[in-house]
């Protein structure tokens, strides 16, 4: 578990499934990420980061209010995706309920992620994928100091060919020196 100001990021609960399905529920929170995941889907992403927290030491951890417990999305780090060209390496990601947009969660929960990777998995380069389109995902990749890898872009491979969003950027951050 890692806390900050205001977040919690934790190992994922069975009860977090219906939270989850209701974040992607939401049209504007998958606009980049794809089709809305049924229930039993995000049932399967629950049980997929606790095995990853389980193997790794790491996953894209369930975000909460440390106020009020509120589950608002997830943020972490674990293996990047089969077929892409950051397969295995350590891959940061962030997806958050839209009411909670804008008010720097992402941000804070993404410097808490990353300080841990550095500090507990040693990581000498942390990498994060988007669709060109995602604009806000994007400035704070770059506000969090990374950078795009000018060749990097690729299609997901498990993406159809027609899915407009196939094509994605890659941006990685090497360790700092003072870590």
């Amino acid at each position: 578990m890692i806390e900050t100001e205001r977040l919690i990021l934790r190992g994922w609960r069975g009860d977090d499934a219906a939270a989850h399905h209701a974040m992607c529920s939401d049209p504007a929170v998958m606009a980049y990420l794809g089709p809305a995941p049924s229930l039993a889907d995000s049932a399967a992403v629950v049980a997929r980061q606790n095995a990853t927290l389980a193997d790794y030491g790491a996953c894209f951890w369930a975000l909460e209010r440390g106020d009020t417990g509120a589950f608002i999305g997830w943020c972490g780090i674990k293996p990047g995706p089969i077929g892409t060209p950051i397969e295995g390496e350590p891959e940061i990601g962030w997806s958050l309920v839209r009411e909670h947009w804008g008010q720097g969660y992402a941000r804070e929960a993404a410097e808490a992620a990353l300080a841990w990777g550095w500090r507990e998995l040693s990581l000498p380069t942390v990498w994060a994928i988007t669709v060109p389109a995602n604009q806000s995902s994007r400035a704070l990749m770059e506000r969090l100091g990374m950078g795009r890898v000018i060749d990097g872009d690729f299609d997901h491979p498990k993406l159809a060919e027609n899915d407009a969003l196939r094509r994605h950027i890659l941006y990685r951050i090497d360790r700092p020196a003072y870590v």
